[in-house]
């Protein structure tokens, strides 16, 4: 069980944290000071170091060099983040920027912890593996599972373009994993020291985005208080991954248009032009070609993003990387939650081979999280999947004896949708027809659901929003 110490003066940040922590299997220490750490703790006796940057008295990194070689995570916000990314030059192995969600914060412990233990493996090979250890998580030095010939081509392209300064467009389905994607390529480029912005353009509201982006001067619009740094200057001399930035609004287009462009940045309020050293990483499930013809996406600034274009596969063209996928996150979610070694059923692996994942990885992952808690024995049913199958319709020795390499898209994988309405589907039919006259709020209000949940659903299930007048005048 790894050790983790939260070094955190704010009381109820501190507390929340750790409980989320405890929640998942971590031991947890806490302090509210440097100084209050090093009189309670041997602070390199620690896994790992989650610290906010402004703390009473020394700053959070000077947990840097107390922490002799472990791990050190920098809590910190947005308003701070050129600080941040100093803080990384100086030995910080990552930020999270507050307010943070909880599973941005788990993804980032386990990502920081599994390439600790990918390190130490290295430098004792002799060292025996775990259970854990003994399963392939990932393909060599890229970091993404699967091996099918879609992927291992990607994987190829991967290499041949980390090394240059190219813009790359990342295309596909959402839940495929276009951000691992994005974080290979500044892996193995030359700016892996330097650091990984990423940018959700999605998730950040339409008057806000040009401030987060390229930051505002004081007094720049009513708020501004004072000066703050953008997102594009945070990533100079590394690299920015825009996320969904089909929604990004036709001004700050013609913004990331001119950093493309000149290398060159104008803060909103400034009459002064900076420069930057940029990588840009684009990623999108739409089809920006389109949306370039109907003027919903500026043209000149798709030509300046695709000049590399990457397509990752859906889950279900895939084969059968979809069943080496979820074994591996079998073995993840069963070591996080204290279970012994678990297993599917054959009628499991047939489900999961079979059902087309329109979520993609990530709702295979939430299928087999829930799966591993609901449980009651070693071994996953496909039940407690919660997947819409009827394994009456597959053929279970055929599926066996059979290669499995196939796509599910090819007339072999055999299953066709029901005709009842989903959950899911029940959601996409009432957004599609209701969004183009209720807001954002009234839409969330309708579902009985938040707008953060209404916003995730959306990026799930592919929904776009609407640039309408009642969408862009939701500011609530």
């Amino acid at each position: 069980m790894a050790h983790i110490l939260i070094v955190e003066d704010e009381t109820i940040i501190r507390s929340a944290l750790r409980r989320l922590l405890e929640r998942n299997q971590f031991q947890v220490s806490e302090a509210g000071s440097v100084q209050e750490a090093q009189d309670r703790y041997d602070i390199p006796s620690f896994d790992l170091i989650i610290s906010d940057l402004r703390l009473p008295g020394a700053p959070g990194t000077e947990l840097i060099d107390l922490a002799a070689g472990k791990p050190v995570l920098i809590m910190t916000s947005y308003a701070s983040l050129r600080s941040a990314v100093d803080s990384m030059k100086q030995g910080a192995v990552d930020y999270i920027a507050k307010p943070f969600d909880h599973d941005e914060m788990l993804q980032a412990v386990a990502r920081i912890l599994i390439e600790r233990e990918q390190s130490q493996q290295q430098a004792s090979p002799e060292r025996p593996a775990t259970r854990s250890e003994a399963l392939p998580v990932h393909d060599n030095d890229i970091g993404i599972i699967g091996s099918c010939a879609p992927m291992q081509d990607l994987y190829g392209k991967i290499r041949k373009v980390s090394p240059t300064d190219s813009t790359v467009l990342i295309q596909g389905e959402s839940g495929t994993g276009k951000e691992l994607v994005a974080r290979a390529l500044h892996n193995l480029s030359r700016r892996v020291k330097a650091p990984l912005i990423s940018v959700n353009c999605a998730a950040i509201p339409e008057t806000l985005i040009e401030s987060e982006l390229f930051g505002h001067e004081k007094g720049a619009f009513t708020g501004a208080s004072a000066s703050r740094t953008g997102l594009v200057e945070a990533a100079d001399g590394g690299t920015l991954f825009l996320d969904e930035i089909g929604e990004l609004p036709l001004e700050a287009q013609a913004r990331l248009l001119r950093v493309l462009q000149e290398g060159e940045i104008r803060r909103v309020g400034s009459v002064q032009s900076q420069k930057v050293n940029v990588r840009l990483i684009a990623a999108t499930h739409r089809d920006l070609k389109t949306l370039a013809k109907t003027g919903q996406f500026r043209e000149d600034l798709y030509y300046r993003l695709n000049v590399i274009s990457l397509r990752l596969p859906p889950l279900r063209e895939r084969g059968n990387d979809v069943l080496e996928i979820a074994r591996v996150f079998l073995v993840r979610q069963s070591n996080r939650m204290g279970r012994e070694a678990m297993h599917f059923s054959q009628e499991a692996e047939l489900a999961i081979r079979h059902y087309s994942w329109p979520g993609n990885v990530r709702e295979l992952e939430n299928a087999i999280e829930r799966a591993v808690i609901l449980s009651e024995r070693n071994e996953i049913e496909p039940d407690l999947l919660g997947i819409d199958i009827e394994l009456e319709d597959l053929d279970l020795s055929e599926h066996f004896l059979a290669p499995l390499d196939t796509p599910l898209g090819s007339p072999h994988a055999g299953h066709e949708p029901t005709e009842d309405l989903s959950l899911e589907d029940y959601f996409q039919h009432f957004v599609l027809e209701h969004q183009d006259h209720m807001t954002e709020t009234e839409l969330a209000r309708k579902l009985g659901i938040s707008r953060k949940c209404l916003w995730e659903r959306r990026q799930r299930l592919g929904i776009p929003r609407r640039k309408t007048g009642a969408t862009s005048t939701d500011l609530s």
